[in-house]
C-alpha cells in the first residue's frame, strides 16, 4: 500500500470501488475486476498531523514520499504512539541526511529507499541498502548498463571543464561532479516532443571520447570512495563565493538544526562590486519561536566555513514550494536584498557585533554602493 493522500471521489477495498452516492447519508459500492498489484490509498490533500492516523486506520505498510514531505513529518509534535504503525518501508526522494536520521529515530526501523532520478533522463540510481543520505550505489553491473561520469563543472561560468584535447575531465571519488549518463541503446534519450533545440541542450558531446553522446543531467552529484552516490545540488542552485562554491543544500541541512528554524530555503544574490554571488537564506520559524541574531551567528561560525555562512536572512511566514514540495529560489534570487523591494524582515550578518542584525537602508546603501565590503 502506498500513500499519498485521499481522494475526494472513494478508494478501492478488498475489490470493492467505494464512492460517494447521490445522498448525503449513503455510499455507494460498485465492484471492479480484481487487478495483480498492490491496494494504493490516496487522500485529496497531504496532511503531516493525520498521516500516520490514516497508515493506521488503513493498514498501511509502504509510504511514497517527495521532496520535503518526511522533514515535515518530523516537524509534527511527537505522540506516544508515533511508532504503532505498519509502515516497514518509504521509497522515494529528495529526503535529506539529517531528516533520515530523525525519521528513523522517531518512527521506528522503517526502511528507506531512496531513489534518484528524471522523467526524461535515460538512466536512475536507487538505495536499497540504508546507507543514510546516498542515492544509490554504483558498481560494475550499472556501469555496464548504464554508462555514467560525474564531471568537473565550473559553478562560476556555468559549463563543464575540459582538457587539452577538448573531452571532460572525471571527479575524483569525494568530489563533486556533473553527472551525465552515455546514450546508447540501453539507455536512450528521446528528447522532448517539439522541441529539438531544448533535447539538444540536454546533450553533451565528445565527454570521454570523440564523437560520443551522454546526457546531461543538469544535477551535480558525489561518489564516496565505497561507491555510494550522493546528490549535492541542481546546477545553478550551486554558487561560488570568495573563490568557494557553496551548495545550497549542505547550507540548509545545517541551517536546519537550528533550534529556531522550521524551514530553510537558501541562494545566492548579486552584490555590487563583488565577483560571483553572495550566501542569504529564506527561514520560516518555528511557531512561537523568535529570530535570535546572536545564537544564529555564533552557530553559522561553528559549523560553516565563512563564505558558506548566509550574509542576509529573510523571514517569511512561509516558504514558497512547488507542487512536488520542492523549493522555489527564482523569485526569492530576483527580489535579493532590497528593503525597498522586500516586505519580509531582513537581517545582515554583522561581524563586528557578532550577531545578525536587522538591514536597515543605510546598511543597504552602503553595501550597494560598495562602501561596506562583504
Amino acid at each position: 500500500m502506498m500513500d499519498g493522500g485521499w481522494m475526494d471521489d472513494g478508494w478501492m477495498m478488498d475489490g470493492w470501488m467505494k464512492t460517494k452516492a447521490k445522498s448525503k447519508s449513503s455510499l455507494l459500492l460498485v465492484p471492479v475486476p480484481r487487478l495483480p498489484g498492490a491496494t494504493c490509498v490516496l487522500h485529496s490533500k497531504f496532511s503531516a498531523s493525520q498521516f500516520w492516523s490514516d497508515c493506521r486506520r488503513y493498514n498501511v505498510t509502504v509510504i511514497q514520499y517527495v521532496g520535503e514531505l518526511m522533514r515535515y513529518l518530523c516537524n509534527t509534535p511527537k505522540r506516544a504512539d508515533d511508532r504503532e504503525h505498519g509502515v516497514r518501508m518509504a521509497l522515494g526522494n529528495g529526503m535529506r541526511a539529517e531528516v533520515w536520521r530523525e525519521f528513523l529515530r522517531r518512527f521506528g526501523p522503517v526502511a528507506i529507499w531512496e531513489f534518484y532520478g528524471a522523467t526524461e533522463g535515460n538512466a536512475g540510481f536507487i538505495n536499497y541498502t540504508g546507507k543514510v543520505g546516498a542515492v544509490g550505489r554504483a558498481n560494475r553491473f550499472l556501469k555496464l548498463f548504464a554508462p555514467f561520469e560525474l564531471i568537473r563543472y565550473d559553478v562560476e561560468e556555468d559549463e563543464v571543464v575540459r582538457d587539452e584535447r577538448g573531452l571532460c575531465i572525471p571527479v575524483k571519488p569525494g568530489e563533486t561532479g556533473l553527472l551525465v549518463v552515455k546514450i546508447t541503446k540501453n539507455t536512450p534519450f528521446h528528447g522532448y516532443a517539439g522541441d529539438s533545440q531544448k533535447t539538444e541542450k540536454k546533450i553533451l558531446r565528445d565527454v570521454l571520447a570523440k564523437g560520443d553522446a551522454f546526457f546531461n543531467s543538469g544535477d551535480l552529484l558525489m561518489m564516496d570512495h565505497e561507491k555510494f552516490i550522493y546528490f549535492q545540488d541542481r546546477v545553478g542552485d550551486t554558487f561560488r563565493w570568495k573563490g568557494e562554491n557553496v551548495a545550497t543544500t549542505e547550507v540548509e541541512a545545517t541551517l536546519g538544526l537550528v533550534s529556531f528554524i522550521q524551514e530553510v530555503n537558501v541562494y545566492g544574490v548579486a552584490v555590487p562590486g563583488c565577483e560571483g554571488r553572495c550566501g542569504m537564506a529564506a527561514v520560516c520559524l518555528k511557531d512561537g519561536a523568535t529570530f535570535d541574531g546572536d545564537k544564529l551567528y555564533a552557530f553559522t561560525r561553528e559549523t560553516l566555513p565563512a563564505y558558506a555562512a548566509p550574509r542576509f536572512i529573510r523571514i517569511q511566514d512561509a516558504l514558497e514550494v512547488t507542487g512536488t514540495f520542492k523549493q522555489c529560489k527564482s523569485n526569492l534570487v530576483k527580489e535579493g536584498f532590497d528593503p525597498a523591494v522586500v516586505r519580509d524582515r531582513l537581517f545582515f550578518r554583522d561581524d563586528a557585533r557578532k550577531s545578525y542584525v536587522p538591514l536597515s537602508a543605510a546598511t543597504f546603501a552602503a553595501i550597494r554602493d560598495m562602501k561596506l565590503s562583504l
